[in-house]
């Protein structure tokens, strides 16, 4: 799981949150940028300053059981080789200047390089940008990447299920992103319809 400096640090934490309750998930490994770190502190009065272990813990509310934090500037941890196994990434949020990295194809730090292993290797790469509105340049990166094999999951929240707060439009969403990452959930997402008349 990576967090890029987009707004929209709630989609990150939900997400996260979700992550760790499941009984499917094993070891989640963690990529937090500089930028994603200060929006992290800006949206959800989390100190900056805190280290990762602690930054996740207070993004969660508990201490983590299975998240493995890695800095940003460490090329060499293991998620940065395709040797590496791993299920899925997803960015949530993801900025648009890290939408141009990944489609440009150059790698600046481990974030990025842990989703350009994931695109090499045929894995499942989810990315969830939040910007608005979208330039042309935006628009052709999102293709790209889609081109390359990641799967495009805008942070659009539905409104079908009548959400009552904005948790339950932000978990609705996280729930559609599970779906994309291959990791059940107990929320029904599928749009049932309406009866005919």
């Amino acid at each position: 799981m990576g967090i890029s400096g987009a707004s929209g640090a709630i989609y990150a934490q939900r997400l996260l949150m979700q992550l760790e309750a499941s009984p499917e998930v094993g070891q989640i490994n963690l990529v937090i940028s500089g930028p994603g770190r200060r929006v992290i502190s800006d949206e959800l009065d989390i100190s900056a300053t805190s280290d990762t272990e602690e930054l996740v813990a207070e993004m969660i509310g508990r201490p983590s059981n299975k998240t493995l934090s890695f800095h940003p500037g460490d090329i060499g941890a293991t998620i940065a080789s395709g040797s590496y196994p791993v299920d899925a990434m997803v960015i949530i949020p993801c900025s648009a200047s890290t939408l141009g990295v990944l489609a440009s194809g150059s790698s600046r730090n481990l974030l990025h390089r842990a989703a350009d292993v994931c695109l090499k290797e045929g894995r499942k790469l989810v990315i969830v940008p939040r910007e608005t509105p979208l330039s042309v340049i935006h628009l052709e990166n999102m293709l790209k990447l889609r081109q390359a094999g990641a799967m495009i999951v805008p942070a659009m929240p539905s409104f079908y299920h009548r959400p009552a707060n904005i948790i339950e439009m932000v978990d609705h969403f996280i729930y559609r992103v599970m779906d994309h990452l291959g990791v059940a959930h107990s929320e029904e997402t599928v749009w049932q319809g309406h009866g005919r008349i």
